[in-house]
This record gives C-alpha cells, sequence and structure tokens, in this order.
C-alpha cells in the first residue's frame, strides 16, 4: 500500500518549489520505502524528468538503472496521450524492476511503461514517484501527495538564448 511523508510548506500559494535537498530527502523517503518490501534490480527512469530521481533512487538502493522515453510531447508537438517513444530496456527480462517518474496524475505514463516492461518478461515489476495528485493514480511507492504545482531543482531555470531564465509557468507573478 502506498505510503506518503507529511506535506511539505509551499513556497506560494499553490506552488511548491522544491531545493536539491528536500528532491534528495523526497528520493531517500522512496528508496527506504521501496527497500522495505521489494529488492529491485534494475531501476527504470521515465525520460525526461523521471531519470533524475530514479537514477537517484538507484544509486541509493544499489541497484542497475536504464531509461526509457514515454511523453506526450514529441518535438514540437503536444499529444493528448503519451507515447513510448523509445525501446524497453532488454536488461529488464528476468529482473525485478522499479519504474519511476516524477510526478504521477492519471497513471497513462506508468500504466504504458508497465505494459512495455511485462513485453520484456521481468520477474517482477512495480512502480514509484516523488509525487502523486489526489484522487489520482496510485503507484506503488510515492513520497509526497499534493495538488500543488511542483517546481522541480532542475526546472527552476533553464537556459534560453545563452541565458538562465525562469520558464513563464514557474514566474511569480509581480507583488501588486
Amino acid at each position: 500500500m502506498p505510503q506518503a511523508l507529511t506535506p511539505a510548506r509551499p513556497t506560494a500559494a499553490g506552488k511548491m518549489e522544491l531545493s536539491w535537498e528536500l528532491f534528495g530527502e523526497l528520493c531517500r523517503a522512496v528508496a527506504v520505502r521501496v527497500a522495505r518490501d521489494y529488492r529491485p534490480d534494475l531501476v527504470i527512469g521515465i525520460a525526461t524528468a523521471g531519470v533524475i530521481p530514479a537514477a537517484t533512487v538507484a544509486a541509493m538502493l544499489d541497484a542497475d538503472f536504464q531509461a526509457m522515453k514515454i511523453s506526450r510531447r514529441d518535438g514540437g508537438a503536444v499529444r493528448s496521450e503519451p507515447r513510448v517513444l523509445s525501446a524497453t530496456p532488454v536488461q529488464c527480462r528476468g529482473r525485478r524492476v522499479l519504474i519511476v517518474d516524477e510526478i504521477t496524475t492519471s497513471g497513462d505514463t506508468l500504466r504504458l511503461a508497465l505494459a512495455a516492461v511485462r513485453e520484456v518478461r521481468p520477474a517482477e515489476v512495480r512502480t514509484a514517484t516523488s509525487f502523486v495528485r489526489p484522487r489520482g493514480y496510485r503507484p506503488d511507492y510515492y513520497a509526497l501527495e499534493t495538488d500543488q504545482l511542483i517546481v522541480f531543482p532542475w526546472d527552476r531555470q533553464v537556459v534560453e538564448r545563452g541565458e538562465l531564465v525562469t520558464p513563464p509557468i514557474y514566474a511569480t507573478p509581480a507583488p501588486r
């Protein structure tokens, strides 16, 4: 049964900004929960954002790491449904696998990942995310449940025309 930490305090109404330290603690919480009743041989990170927590969790669990790309974005297009955009790692065959993503809402991405991994015939496969949405899909393991906009440390600023800028979705409106 999924378990969660006490929610972190938001920095602004409706938005939770994660520091690298808090991100590390969330990964630690996921790794500890997984280790209590499951020992994955291989952790698969869902590219792009899921590979960061997945690689961290894999290191904490001393498990192998692979990535697979599943996204609603394909080039410049954004689709209503995610698609598998890379091959499923063949290293899944006969092994205990943990699929990790950064967040889940509908569960569409995790369901696609589960189906793709099961086709390779792992010994067992489970799922984990850093965040889940209330009333959303529940992976086997997660750290926090929230409906706030999550600003991950790697998304806080991005390079645009050679400069670090805050993406518009995360920009805080100017005080009035």
